[in-house]
């Protein structure tokens, strides 16, 4: 019998709550079997992550990092064992490439306000300013959501055309938050749709928004907004991340887009890449889309096997149940649960039980020429 070690088996992720300046998470609580779910300063759950959330005035407070139950019971933190063999666990090309850097962080969030409205530095502009090999181009997958004040949920996306850097420096100056507001497009998000928004585009999530967002693993956020739409003061600080606000300014790709060029540019259509009885497997966003991660989506209606690839992939199961097999051993699944499935696991069988269909996202770092 092969000997159990934990990188040759599904490892199920413990939930792992960051505090941000929005709030939300009821229904992250609620899709998780939460008897008494609610909003809170705790909106968003880090899935299989090995970075530190980076919160203004909390910088005491080690926040961001995963932990796992092992299918023996044993709790352990996630960046522990891989720093420990990270060719096991992330992959020998992957290690080779990108060290005990998993290179992708993955979150589920929901939110009950609108956050507030930023950019996020592309690779160029975060090694300039912030020293780091990795921006935070990121795609949301939308789960779905709620209406908040007769409000569907929806995003803001893209500066209009007639949106120069002076006007939008203007805009800031004055705090014009609803002039600001009204320099993008206000996009509704709907069940099971993809948007790509890479590093120096305007945007905001909206609220009432259910989404799984990969990104790149950093939490480099650069806000315009000095006050949440719920009120709260925004510091100097978490708004330009210490770079000033001149330089903040800078971070944006000044490209005016008719909404329906946005649309074309930034929102991804799913295609199948496999389709059995058993199940469809979904490419929501490939390496043709960007080079800093992928994300495709199962539909099992039976039993679904995927043969190991040599590469770490992080599972979400958004909806139904079922269970989850390896080569020597099992567990359940149901909805809400999130695995990470290390690179030294062979093969995993997704397995749907009961009535309803069994959905589960999969997310992977960036390509290195192995596997998917």
């Amino acid at each position: 019998m092969k000997e159990q070690r934990l990188s040759t088996q599904p490892l199920k992720l413990l939930p792992n709550r960051v505090w941000r300046t929005y709030e939300g998470g009821r229904l992250l609580e609620a899709w998780s079997g939460a008897i008494e779910p609610k909003d809170g300063p705790f909106p968003e759950n880090w899935i299989g992550s090995v970075v530190r959330a980076h919160n203004v005035g909390r910088e005491r407070l080690v926040e961001g990092y995963s932990k796992f139950i092992a299918a023996d019971g044993t709790e352990h933190p996630l960046k522990d064992c891989i720093e420990q063999d990270p060719q096991a666990f992330l992959g020998r090309r992957h290690a080779e490439k990108y060290g005990r850097q998993t290179a992708v962080l993955v979150k589920a969030l929901d939110s009950s306000e609108r956050l507030t409205i930023q950019v996020h530095p592309d690779r160029r502009f975060a090694k300039r300013h912030f020293q780091s090999h990795y921006g935070k181009t990121e795609a949301w997958y939308a789960l779905g959501g709620r209406t908040i004040d007769g409000e569907e949920p929806y995003v803001l996306l893209g500066f209009k055309p007639g949106v120069t850097k002076e006007v939008w420096r203007r805009l800031f100056e004055e705090q014009d938050l609803e002039g600001m507001t009204h320099a993008l497009h206000k996009v509704p998000l709907r069940e099971g749709e993809v948007f790509l928004i890479e590093g120096g585009v305007p945007h905001a999530i909206g609220s009432g928004c259910l989404i799984i967002e990969i990104q790149e693993p950093t939490d480099l956020t650069l806000r315009t907004e000095r006050t949440t739409p719920r009120g709260m003061l925004v510091p100097d600080q978490a708004c330009h991340q210490g770079i000033g606000f001149d330089r903040m300014l800078d971070c944006f790709h000044y490209e005016e887009l008719s909404y329906e060029d946005t649309m074309r540019r930034w929102k991804k259509e799913p295609r199948v890449v496999n389709a059995t009885l058993d199940g469809t497997e979904w490419e929501l966003i490939g390496e043709n889309d960007t080079e800093c991660f992928r994300m495709r989506r199962l539909d099992i209606s039976g039993r679904y096997g995927m043969s190991g690839t040599g590469v770490f992939c992080i599972v979400i199961v958004v909806e139904g149940k079922g269970k989850i097999g390896w080569s020597y051993g099992e567990q359940s699944l149901k909805e809400g649960d999130s695995f990470f499935i290390p690179a030294d696991c062979e093969f995993v069988q997704y397995v749907r039980e009961g009535d309803t269909e069994l959905r589960i996202v999969l997310c992977f770092p960036p390509q290195t020429n192995l596997g998917v």
